[in-house]
Order: C-alpha cells, then sequence, then structure tokens
C-alpha cells in the first residue's frame, strides 16, 4: 500500500495519491492531471477512482480530465448532483483498490454532500480518513460555501457537529487524519501548519472535537468571525459541478506570445494585463493599465480575490519560462481565459516604442519624516488580525481582500501612502488603484517588517491591554 500526499502550497490544498497491486485512486485531485497520470504510470498502475470530498469551492478539481484520460470511476458522497457522469456512493458503502478498501463516511455539514474516506488496510484495520474540508488539523470547515442551499451556516454547523461525532470521534485514536488544506485556506479559520496528525491528538486539541462541547457552543464557536469567502469561491464551486474546459485547451490558448501591438489591440477589446513579476521589477516599469499579482507569492489566491470576473480575458506578462506554470495556476481557481502573454517580456514593450508606467516608492526613513508633518493618508492592505495586532497610529485599514469593495470610498485628489507586511500586497493594491484612475499613490519599501525596526509609532499588541 502507498500513500503520497500531494501538496500545493500556493493554495493551501493537499490532494492524495493511493496505489495498492497496480490499482490507484485520487482523493481531490487539482487541476493539472499530469502528476497523477506520472505517479501512476512509475507504479504500472491503473487510475481506477477518482475520489471527491465534495464540491470545492477554493480550487477547480482536476476530476473531469483525470476521468477521460484514464476511464477511472469519479466518485462523490450520498446527494451530490453534478452535470457530468459521476458515482453517487452510500454511506457506507466501499471500494476496492488493489488489497485495501475506502471506506464512505457520509460527514454533511461544511457542504451537504462532503464526505470522508477511511482507507482500510490490508489486515482489515482501520489506517486513515481523508476529511476534505470536513476536519483539518486544528479546525473544521466552515459552513457557508455549500452550492444552492437553503439551510443557513448555523444549520450546517448543526450536521457538522453530528457529523463529527458520530462518524469521526469514535474512530481509533491511531487513525491517521489527511485533510484537504492547511495553514492559508480560507475553509477555515485556524488551520494549523501541519498538514498529517493522528485522530487521538486531534482529539485532544482541536476546540471543534472537545468531548464536553455541546451542540450549541460548536455551532457558536465554529460560525464566530467567519468572514465574507473570496469571490471565486461560489464560481469553482459551480465550476466543479457543472464541468468545465479541458485542462490541454487552456493550456494551449494561454500559451500563445504576442506582440505589442497585439497587446494593446486586447486591451482595447477588454483584456486585463496581469503582470506576475517581482513587485521590484514591476516597480521600474510596467505596461500602464496592468495590474500586479505576483508569481512569488499566494498568487493563485490573491487572483480569485482579485479579478472579479472569472471569464476575464487575460494577457500575462511574465517571464518567458514560467508563461505555462502561470496558465496552469490561474486555471487552478478557474481563471481559464488567459489569451497570451508579451513575447520578449517588457523589453519588447520598451522596443515597439510604447510607455512605461512606474510605482512612486519611499523608503521607511522617508515615510517616517512625512508622518512627521502631519496630514497623511496612510492606507493599511494587510488582513484584520494583523491590523488589529498592530499598525502605524495614523492608518487606515483597507484589506487588499475587499479592495475592490471598498475602492470608491477613497479620494482620488488625495495622496495616499501604501503598505502591508512586507510589500507583495502593497505592491498589488497600489497597481489596482492606478489602473482606478488614483494617480498619487505611494508604495512604502519594506512594508510593516521595515516600519517595526524605525521611529515610527504603533499601536500595542491587542493582548497588551
Amino acid at each position: 500500500m502507498k500513500i503520497e500526499q500531494i501538496y500545493t502550497s500556493c493554495i493551501a490544498e493537499a490532494a492524495y495519491y493511493i496505489e495498492s497491486e497496480g490499482e490507484a485512486a485520487i482523493i481531490d485531485p487539482l487541476r493539472e492531471s499530469e502528476p497523477y497520470l506520472n505517479r501512476a504510470s512509475e507504479d504500472n498502475a491503473k487510475i481506477k477512482y477518482i475520489f471527491e470530498t465534495h464540491f470545492h469551492a477554493d480550487f477547480v478539481s482536476g476530476h473531469l480530465d483525470i476521468a477521460k484520460k484514464t476511464g477511472g470511476k469519479i466518485v462523490y458522497g450520498p446527494t451530490a448532483v453534478a452535470g457530468f457522469d459521476i458515482y453517487t456512493a452510500k454511506d457506507g458503502e466501499e471500494f476496492q483498490i488493489g488489497k485495501v478498501k475506502i471506506k464512505v463516511l457520509h460527514t454533511p455539514g461544511h457542504t451537504m454532500e462532503s464526505s470522508t474516506f477511511l482507507l482500510i488496510d490490508e489486515n482489515g484495520k482501520d489506517h486513515a480518513i481523508f476529511t476534505g474540508d470536513t476536519l483539518f488539523l486544528g479546525d473544521v470547515g466552515r459552513p457557508d460555501l455549500a452550492v444552492k442551499t437553503d439551510l443557513t451556516q448555523e444549520e450546517l454547523a448543526s450536521h457538522l457537529f453530528d457529523s463529527l461525532r458520530n462518524k469521526l470521534m469514535p474512530l481509533a485514536d491511531d487513525v491517521i487524519i489527511y485533510p484537504g488544506h492547511g495553514a492559508g485556506s480560507s475553509c477555515g479559520k485556524n488551520l494549523s501548519n501541519e498538514t498529517v496528525d493522528t485522530l487521538g491528538n486531534q482529539k485532544k486539541t482541536n476546540y471543534a472535537l472537545r468531548s464536553d462541547m455541546t451542540r450549541e457552543e460548536f455551532i457558536a464557536e465554529v460560525t464566530e468571525g467567519i468572514l465574507p469567502p473570496p469571490q471565486y469561491f461560489p464560481k469553482n464551486a459551480v465550476m466543479n459541478k457543472n464541468g468545465y474546459d479541458s485542462i490541454d485547451e487552456v493550456m494551449h490558448r494561454g500559451n500563445i506570445p504576442l506582440l505589442a501591438d497585439e497587446i494593446e489591440n486586447k486591451m482595447k477589446a477588454g483584456a486585463l494585463v496581469l503582470d506576475v513579476r517581482t513587485k521590484d521589477e514591476y516597480r521600474e516599469g510596467h505596461i500602464p493599465g496592468s495590474i500586479f499579482i505576483g508569481l512569488d507569492g499566494n498568487f493563485a489566491m490573491w487572483v480569485g480575490a482579485l479579478i472579479k470576473d472569472i471569464n476575464q480575458k487575460i494577457v500575462l506578462v511574465a517571464p518567458q519560462e514560467r508563461v505555462a506554470e502561470t496558465v496552469l495556476r490561474l486555471a487552478r481557481v478557474g481563471y481559464d481565459h488567459a489569451c497570451g502573454y508579451l513575447n520578449g517580456g517588457i523589453d519588447a514593450w520598451k522596443s515597439a516604442g510604447k510607455t512605461i508606467d512606474t510605482v512612486s516608492s519611499v523608503d521607511v526613513d522617508e515615510f517616517s519624516a512625512i508622518l512627521k508633518k502631519g496630514n497623511v493618508e496612510v492606507l493599511d492592505v494587510r488582513k484584520h488580525g494583523e491590523f488589529d495586532a498592530e499598525h502605524v497610529e495614523v492608518a487606515r485599514h483597507f484589506p487588499l481582500d475587499y479592495i475592490n469593495d471598498n475602492i470608491d470610498t477613497l479620494d482620488k485628489s488625495s495622496t495616499y501612502y501604501v503598505h502591508c507586511k512586507s510589500g507583495y500586497r502593497s505592491m498589488a493594491a497600489v497597481s489596482i488603484l492606478k489602473k482606478a484612475g488614483y494617480r498619487d499613490v505611494v508604495d512604502v519599501k519594506g512594508g510593516m517588517d521595515a516600519i517595526l525596526q524605525s521611529d515610527i509609532p504603533v499601536t500595542a499588541f491587542a493582548c497588551q491591554k
């Protein structure tokens, strides 16, 4: 028996490959099919099943392409209804893979079709559970992401309470938990950095598994502090439920080299120019009207949060050797309409005699001097928890996650100094503000990391009250 966790940090997602006696199963695969096909080929194994724990909201799964290329059967838990051919398993149904079995445990709550897959080893022993978004390490799945449900989040949380206590907590303490996500995912509030644990340890450390917890306490704690989900979540869930284009088609149309004039024409027709280089490269020179979301960060998550139209045609400015990677990472969150890239990069744009824009910036010493003069507009684009812990005293909280919802609350005649923790998010914010017509926008180099090393006054940690 072989179990492999395939973890993708960019979207904090874990897929799984299970093999026994030449038969294999995939659980919650990402959009790209090649990694799974290659693993099966290396083992001379046939992919028999593609198991999906639920209709995912935070990424587009690869079940359709893998099924088409291998003949494997797509399996969902009870109540699942899809726009393509699936096998809807019964609660308790078992699937043979070589000498091991996968047993379906229907665990509604995150969504109503959500199921956990119990791996039973060659000796008939419960070995591991693949919990999807039902149970994380340190947390459980948020109960507000189900597709087209009449149930409230409190009602879904009540279902989750029963699922955990009736289906998972009675299992042996040595059963291994393989969750669907780790820290950084928006599918839970308190996810651990670890991605594997035992059920026994989680019973001791996970707040949601306290044995003395009442249903009312569980519902209150699970639903407390849930922020609105990223705007692309329901769109991804619909794609996973109804179907989507082949990844091969998506990759082909995104990998088309374009000349500067062609890009200008596409921009006039409504295409968005997405610059995925480093923040410093973008600062020094970029196509006017482009936005920055750097590839070397939580790229896919930020694309989903910041580009509102999932069908937006996108032209890329990216290093030539990373164009295919960029197209793939866009497709992981359903942005399937990349339509080419700037051939030759920003140098080709300059050589064609096109206009270049730059980003105004100040270092932390210059920022300190400006603050001392007073009447300064500072935008802190970090997350709520970061801002609450400590921030520049005069700063306005303006989280990047919701910039498109709040952008009209700013004054285009004002000058804004923008910072985050280290500079990635602030550069994205500056690019979006400039595209929206805010011309006097200044990036604070080094962000809060540099501010904390300076004489700039910040609020105290909230815990020091």
